[in-house]
């Protein structure tokens, strides 16, 4: 009998995309054979933790805690049973003598498959198929460089405690706050949910509270321009300035040679946050529209904290470029820096997201406005990261009037650089740009010593209170939470949450009630801040989880031991159910 190496993909569509290239065309129910090879497929999860009653009936009652499994307990979800019994029949057939792993290069996916595997009672060797796009060459070259499942026990180890460590405390801590409020609505709790939620609570209730106040400044006109004083609490003394300024002389000027650096390539969240401001796209929808890319082979793979690419892809880079070029509407006057995006340190799982090759090829036409736009924005990034650095003129101004300095303030721009193809895109899809670095204000020719006669004004200025969070802004918090206490620069993963699940958070904060999405305002509700208020500070510390996930990442990389992580996680279920 002719032995069969098992691909498992994550999805059908991933799986059709591998039989296709590694020439498994024989389609079968649940699976496609060929060629040495049968590739079947996951459906996202198909085996999950077992619910708390699986242990023992008495956890039917919500009041029996704490509840922390010695032996954990997985079943099969309702929905997926056919396909895990495809994938168990096949796992166990004598026609397959090896597995291959080919669900998402990363922890969740190496989760995903684990599951599978354990639960269908497989002993196999396991291989890892990792790649970063799923353009054919890459499967090829994948296939070509197989590493054994073993080398992933860490990253397995590490998704397996994530699971675990939000099992246990979103169950104990939930049951135990409910019932402590007397069983009225579910308090739902979670390891990263709740955090995230007080950050938005703490946030409204500053803008609830905030009181308004008042400063003044002196503006004069000086006929072809006009300056500005500094600021005054006290309006009177600003009426007293503006009273006795008749004439400003000038006192000094100064120019000064300005640059902006280049962004650094998208990972995830910086994609996310980039498309929720210029086009207001949700952290999910945009995370939807990426996996769709993927899919189709236009982009490299989407769930990646990482912002540069190896040191060995700058003759991709270059390539690419080309490709973008040549597919797309933008033009570029200078030589592409590559090497900038390139830093073998600043890379984990996987390099940043990138277009791909095929977009020279690929007819874009059949793609929707969402998916250009997201396209377009990645191949507009790619650009830019490469392109010379903004180059701009300041020129400062100070004159003097009745003892009082003012100043004004001209912009020229040296070298468009990196910026000029920032036009091009929010040409191109009416995108929102964010700043004023690319507008110039030129004044007229001064010298020192120059007097104008001034025409004075007291403008009165509000202060205001901050502003609500936008996914933008709040993913921004989620990932540098607990920055502070970490090494600055440092590449490991810290915040709340990963890339991968952050959208995923968010939405559930909405459907849960607790949060409410106003246009692009992300605001808690009163059912959301009674659950942050109703818990004490250690399940809001956004510190302690953005430890917690760092944790994991040293666990992936056999730096932390998860036996030690898990017995910490008891440790504080126990703590939580003596608040």
């Amino acid at each position: 009998m002719t032995k069969h190496k098992l691909v498992i993909a994550e999805k059908p569509s991933v799986a059709q995309t591998i039989a296709k290239v590694i020439g498994a065309k024989n389609r079968n129910d649940g699976y496609i054979e060929g060629n040495g090879y049968i590739v079947s497929w996951c459906v996202g999860h198909l085996v999950s933790t077992a619910p708390p009653e699986s242990y023992d009936e008495k956890y039917k009652k919500w009041d029996n805690l704490p509840i922390i499994p010695t032996v954990w307990k997985y079943e099969v979800l309702p929905g997926t049973k056919k396909q895990f019994g495809i994938l168990k029949k096949l796992m166990n057939s004598s026609k397959v003598d090896s597995v291959i792993c080919a669900t998402d290069a990363g922890r969740e996916g190496e989760l995903i498959f684990r599951l599978v595997y354990n639960e269908a009672g497989c002993k196999k060797p396991i291989e890892r198929l990792w790649v970063s796009s799923l353009e054919d060459e890459a499967i090829k070259k994948g296939f070509g460089n197989l590493k054994s499942g073993m080398e992933y026990n860490n990253l397995y180890q590490s998704a397996l405690c994530r699971e675990r460590a939000d099992w246990l405390v979103g169950i104990n801590a939930t049951r135990y706050f409910t019932v402590k409020n007397g069983n009225n609505g579910v308090i739902s709790i979670g390891r990263v949910q709740t955090p995230t939620l007080a950050l938005i609570v703490e946030r409204d209730s500053e803008i609830k509270n905030f009181k308004k106040g008042y400063y003044y400044t002196v503006e004069i006109n000086c006929g072809l321009f006009k300056a500005v004083s500094l600021k005054f609490d006290v309006k009177d003394l600003a009426e007293a300035v503006k009273n006795n300024c008749q004439t400003a002389k000038v006192k000094e000027i100064t120019k000064e040679t300005k640059t902006a650096a280049p962004p650094k390539l998208y990972d995830l969240t910086s994609l996310q946050r980039d498309a929720n401001r210029m086009f207001g796209f949700t952290a999910q929808q945009t995370l939807d529209i990426l996996q769709k890319l993927y899919e189709s082979k236009l982009v490299t793979y989407p769930r990646t904290d990482s912002r540069y690419l190896t040191e060995d892809m700058g003759d991709t880079a270059l390539d690419i470029i080309n490709a973008i070029t040549t597919a797309l509407d933008f033009e570029i006057n200078d030589e592409p820096d590559v090497k900038r995006v390139m830093n073998n340190a600043g890379v984990t799982d996987h390099h940043a997201i990138i277009p791909t090759a095929n977009i020279k090829t690929a007819d874009l036409s059949g793609l929707d406005d969402n998916s250009t736009k997201l396209l377009y924005i990645i191949c507009a990034r790619l650009l830019t990261a490469t392109a010379p650095k903004h180059e701009y003129e300041v020129t400062t101004v100070t004159l003097s009037s009745t003892g009082c300095d003012f100043t004004a303030t001209g912009r020229v721009i040296k070298n468009g650089g990196f910026k000029d193809v920032e036009k091009q895109f929010l040409s191109m899809t009416k995108g929102k740009s964010n700043n004023n670095e690319d507008t110039e204000n030129i004044l007229p020719n001064i010298s020192e010593d120059m007097e104008y006669p001034v025409v004075p004004t007291v403008v009165e200025h509000e202060t205001t209170p901050p502003k609500h969070y936008s996914e933008d802004t709040l993913l921004s918090a989620m990932e540098n939470a607990g920055n502070n206490d970490f090494i600055e620069d440092c590449y490991e993963r810290k915040g709340l949450g990963t890339p991968a699940t952050r959208a995923n958070i968010i939405e559930t904060l909405i459907k849960r009630g607790y949060v409410e999405r106003k246009g692009k305002q992300l605001i808690s509700t009163d059912k959301g801040a009674k659950v942050v208020f109703s818990v004490p500070e250690i399940l809001r510390s956004a510190k302690m989880t953005a430890e917690w996930e760092n944790e994991l990442s040293q666990i992936a990389k056999d730096k932390a031991d998860s036996k030690a992580f898990m017995h910490h996680i008891e440790n504080f279920v126990k703590i939580i159910l003596s608040a």
